[in-house]
């Protein structure tokens, strides 16, 4: 091998590794997605205690309304936990857990409901959240909803009138042409 081969055969070589380390390098550098974990759906999630709350959200239809909680939450520990929920305005709610269970805050026949949302739909409410099995208490932002989509329409506290007509027929535009 000659003197100008062995030059090329090394530059050929130094760029297959810069290409190697630049595809592999991706992987070093940023994190990997799986690893995170992260609410999938409209609600939002947080663990307290032996208790995992997913999917947690407030349907209502204004800051100083009702709201009634939706979502789910799971019981890890082998005692019986209840749930204190602490909105807006002094308002509050509790939901039992049985014991290596779940409750299913969508299906119940007791609702949670909150006297007042504390903020608009679309928005964050700022709530606390309690579980008198470990006494540890946390504060989360959890998204209000209204009947803007159908599939919370349902949820609605009692009484309630969604903010948005389904039913809505849009405005005569004064641009018509005669």
């Amino acid at each position: 091998m000659n003197r100008g081969q062995r030059g090329k055969l090394a530059m050929a070589t130094a760029a297959v590794a810069i290409g190697l380390l630049s595809v592999t390098g991706c992987g070093y550098i940023n994190a990997q997605q799986t690893t995170e974990q992260y609410s999938a759906s409209d609600g939002t999630r947080e663990d307290l205690g032996p208790l995992q709350i997913r999917n947690f959200m407030i349907v209502s239809t204004g800051e100083d309304k009702p709201g009634r909680v939706i979502g789910a939450i799971y019981n890890s520990s082998s005692s019986d936990v209840k749930l204190t929920i602490n909105g807006a305005e002094g308002s509050q709610t509790q939901v039992s857990v049985k014991a290596n269970s779940y409750t299913l805050l969508n299906n119940s026949t007791d609702p949670a409901i909150l006297s007042s949302t504390g903020a608009v739909p679309g928005s964050l409410s700022d709530v606390s959240i309690s579980e008198d099995g470990t006494n540890q208490t946390a504060k989360v932002k959890v998204p209000v909803l209204d009947a803007t989509l159908p599939e919370y329409k349902e949820y609605l506290p009692e009484g309630a009138e969604p903010t948005v007509s389904e039913t809505a027929t849009p405005a005569p535009t004064s641009s018509e042409s005669h």
